[in-house]
Order: structure tokens, then C-alpha cells, then sequence
């Protein structure tokens, strides 16, 4: 499992833009130097990530900004058209959608989980992160990792923590140790 400190894994992502298939790597997507908050949850149109998880994060987006970071990610086991249709159902402007039908990155993270007692195959288990890319800063991960869990945590990954950690005198602490 990556962990604070890490670098962010190197994968190519298959995405839909303006109609057509598109392949973008990890580093074309997050520019060295630059903060991000990048989350990942289980699947597009499931409970908590849609009435919760990814709509909180869109409400809150202005407020990460204001705090230093570039773009928000969202992450997740879905294809690239159920991401886009699953954005554009929400409403969602300002998060970015990142594919990762092949489940490339979020097994590079360490993330990677068993949910067929659901019938959902592999999916991701739901984290959290800061990233100074290519450095993974915070990561927030659910309690409870393991495949075919029959619960779904929502507690540490949610929005208002990851800005509270931004607000916090920790990671001050960190930005003035990075530019010193």
C-alpha cells in the first residue's frame, strides 16, 4: 500500500474526451509541483459515493482552492463512460472523473479490493490523499482494508477532513518544511 512520502504510481489512464478515447500517464495528469486532492471510492452511482463521497467534494471545491491546491481527482474501478455519465447525473463541474477501468493505478496504489460478494469484481477501496506530485503528502484511508467486507467506511475520507488537514498547523508545518 503507498503511504505518505511515496511517489504516485506511473500508469497510463484510458479516458473519454470530446467523444473520442484518450490515454494520459499519471505525470501528464499530476504536474510535478503542484497540490492535489485526489480520492477514490468503490463505484460510480453507488450509494455513499454519490449521495456523499463525490458530491461533497464538488460543494466544497472553492474551499480546497482557496487552500493551494490545483485540482481535485476522483478516482475510481468504473470505465471512462460510466464515469463521464455518472458526472454529468451529478451535476459535477469542477472534479475531475479519472477512469481506471483496468484497475491499473488503484492496484499500483495498493488499493485494490475484492468486492464480488457484492458483485461488483475488483474495486477500490476508499481513500483519500494530499499530493505535492509526484509526493503522496496525507493519505486517509478507511479502517477495515480487506476484500469482501460487507461494510462500506465512510469516516476518515470524507471532505471536511481532508480541507481540516489543509487548515491544520500539520501541514503548514509541511509547506514551510518543503520550501525551505
Amino acid at each position: 500500500m503507498r503511504k505518505e512520502g511515496d511517489v504516485l504510481p506511473t500508469v497510463q489512464f484510458v479516458l473519454r474526451e470530446n467523444g473520442e478515447f484518450v490515454t494520459r500517464r499519471t505525470e501528464d495528469i499530476f504536474i510535478n509541483e503542484k497540490k492535489y486532492v485526489l480520492f477514490s471510492l468503490p463505484g460510480a452511482f453507488t450509494p455513499t459515493c454519490t449521495s456523499y463521497q463525490l458530491p461533497g467534494f464538488e460543494e466544497l471545491y472553492d474551499e480546497f482552492i482557496k487552500e493551494g491546491i490545483e485540482d481535485i481527482y476522483c478516482v475510481s474501478v468504473n470505465d471512462a463512460f460510466v464515469m463521464n455519465a455518472w458526472a454529468k447525473e451529478l451535476g459535477i463541474e469542477k472534479v475531475k472523473m479519472l477512469a481506471d477501468g483496468n484497475g491499473y493505478f488503484t492496484r499500483a496504489m495498493g488499493q485494490l479490493v475484492l468486492k464480488s460478494n457484492l458483485g461488483f469484481g475488483q474495486r477500490s477501496w476508499r481513500y483519500a490523499s494530499v499530493v505535492d506530485s509526484p509526493n503522496i503528502v496525507k493519505m486517509f484511508v478507511e479502517p477495515g482494508f480487506a476484500d469482501n467486507v460487507s461494510e462500506d467506511p465512510y469516516e476518515v475520507t470524507n471532505p471536511e477532513n481532508v480541507l481540516n488537514y489543509l487548515r491544520s498547523e500539520e501541514y503548514k508545518i509541511f509547506k514551510e518544511d518543503i520550501h525551505h
